[in-house]
């Protein structure tokens, strides 16, 4: 059951001795999402999401007044909060009815009524009967409850039978007992309760499960959205100033309105070099979870702004654990390097104009190296020699006759146009893979394969080494050998050569345009955008280190 507006917010941090009745229906209906909303503080919006939170509008807000002692009068309150210390529980009353000692709870629910002789699903009947326990303990007399189903406009009288109260404190110790427990449960099996979870991209069930081997291979459900209505808005022109008008972010210069974007349909704001943000914006940027990524005028990724760190303190515990132990660091780091040097390897297949067939099978024994390599330090070495490989015969995959010329690579400051073109399309694809990171729950600067370093976000590095390939450098090679960009599109002050900002804006268009581009999975055979894959990759590495799945399982194309 997808958590309605009545309790997410104050369930989120309770307190340790008291559990949410809504949380005992999380718990009925899913132990997982339970563990993932309870312990972990997960939490996502879907339809069922906002339609709940609508079908509770009449009752969201606190109306009438409860007295402090049971007596005669007539009781008609809404939103009313209760806890009861001797059965370990709290609520939130979506409506409490009720006169002369004896009241009847009322919990709103937006759908219609379940057509099955019960007329209410068990989660919904425990929710219900715990509310009744608190009241009882309160001191009311409280023999039934009512789910009023928004859809049907029809209530439902729930009895608190021996039976129903039995059920439900069986369930309140088994929860409790999962959430001291520290182990996320195991996803449901093909379930039909999956796909309207809101909770369903963060869990992956069908995904966790094939990789985790509880399933034979096949077919696996794409239960998760194909991309995001979201995008990034990149601001690069010098001077200009964003600010808030209602929910829609302006740019201005000058006084002068140069573009509009509803706050609705960001994903990121991405700023190079001097662009002023107000404080109310950058307010309501980070109360919407909307980070601000800061470029240096060149495009060089150095910082970014973003609203209070995400609750899921368990998984950066299991971050750091895994990234201080040698072993387990290197586990890790073996499914981004190797799938590096898949990717490269199928890149100079699919565009080199005749690649020597000893450099793919050296870059095919490479990556069988890496996948075996026992140590961060030697993984290090084989991925050097890889990339060097593979360097080697990146030209043979520019078209001749455009004017670009590439011999190898350079950067800090890149002296020639196709490293300044990989150069700024790697800072923007670390940026990304940083704000997925941070989205996730994970500390984008605690890495594996990179070590710590001062201002650098080396998870962030680590998992964007698969995608180098077949993201950064596929774009490269379209906007070079298409001729989208041209010699007029880059400037050069002594040896360093940098793109103008005509030319940056035609490489974030690419860019973006690549990440937008349908993939099919090579693991579960669903096609998705690659901007959705960065999340599923990061979640599943978030899996991998959970202990749920024997290997971090790169992304490699076909």
């Amino acid at each position: 059951m997808n958590p309605g507006p009545s309790e997410t917010r104050s369930s989120r941090a309770p307190s340790p001795e008291l559990l949410p009745a809504r949380m005992l229906n999380e718990f009925a209906y899913c132990p997982r999402l339970f563990y993932l909303e309870w312990v972990q503080s997960e939490f996502a919006d879907n339809l069922d999401v906002v339609e709940g939170q609508f079908a509770h509008r009449r009752v969201e807000k606190e109306e009438g007044k409860v007295p402090e002692e049971p007596g005669e009068e007539r009781i008609h309150a809404k939103s009313v909060y209760l806890s009861a210390p001797g059965v370990g529980l709290t609520a939130k009353l979506d409506l409490l009815e009720g006169e002369g000692g004896t009241v009847v709870p009322v919990d709103y629910k937006k759908g219609e009524v379940p057509n099955i002789p019960e007329q209410s699903w068990e989660p919904e009947r425990v929710q219900l009967c715990a509310q009744g326990l608190i009241l009882r303990e309160n001191g009311y007399r409280c023999e039934e409850g009512v789910l009023y189903y928004a859809a049907s406009k029809q209530r439902v009288a729930i009895p608190f039978t021996e039976a129903l109260v039995q059920r439900t404190l069986e369930l309140r110790d088994q929860a409790r007992a999962t959430a001291d427990a520290r182990t996320l449960p195991p996803p449901l099996v093909d379930s039909p309760k999956c796909p309207r979870c809101s909770l369903v991209t963060i869990c992956l069930p069908d995904e966790v499960n094939l990789v985790g081997g509880r399933v034979p291979l096949g077919d696996v459900r794409r239960l998760i959205p194909f991309g995001d209505d979201a995008l990034p808005f990149y601001v690069q022109e010098q001077g200009v100033v964003l600010s808030k008008k209602g929910d829609v972010l302006e740019a201005r210069k000058k006084g002068e309105l140069l573009q509009q974007v509803r706050l609705l349909e960001l994903s990121q704001v991405c700023l190079l070099g001097n662009i002023q943000v107000s404080t109310q914006t950058l307010k309501a940027l980070c109360e919407r979870g909307i980070p601000i990524c800061y470029f240096s005028y060149g495009g060089w990724f150095y910082g970014i702004t973003h609203g209070l760190i995400h609750k899921n303190a368990e998984l950066r515990i299991r971050q750091f654990e895994a990234a201080a132990n040698p072993a387990e660091a290197t586990a890790v780091a073996r499914g981004f390097v190797e799938g590096k040097i898949r990717n490269q390897r199928t890149m100079l297949r699919r565009n080199h104009q005749a690649c020597p067939e000893p450099v793919l099978d050296e870059l095919a024994r490479l990556a069988d190296v890496a996948g075996l390599t026992p140590s961060v330090e030697s993984l290090i070495g084989v991925e050097g020699a890889a990339a060097q490989l593979y360097f080697a015969n990146f030209a043979g995959m520019l078209k001749e006759g455009r004017g670009f010329d590439f011999r190898d690579r350079n950067r800090r400051p890149p002296t020639d146009p196709v490293n300044a073109v990989l150069s700024l399309l790697y800072s923007a694809l670390a940026k990304d893979l940083t704000v997925t990171a941070m989205a996730v729950g994970f500390d984008p600067y605690r890495g594996f394969l990179h070590q710590p370093r001062y201002g650098r976000p080396s998870l962030a590095l680590d998992l964007m080494e698969e995608f180098r390939p077949i993201l950064a450098d596929s774009v490269a090679l379209f906007l070079l050998n298409t001729g989208e960009l041209q010699a007029t599109d880059f400037v050069q002050r002594g040896p360093a050569v940098n793109l103008n900002e005509t030319g940056r804006r035609k490489l974030y268009r690419a860019y973006e345009r690549r990440l937008d581009t349908a993939v099919t999975h090579p693991i579960f055979g669903y096609s998705v955008s690659y901007r959705r894959v960065l999340e599923v990759q990061t979640r599943l590495l978030a899996r991998f280190l959970a202990g749920e799945l024997p290997r971090y399982p790169a992304f490699c194309t076909r």
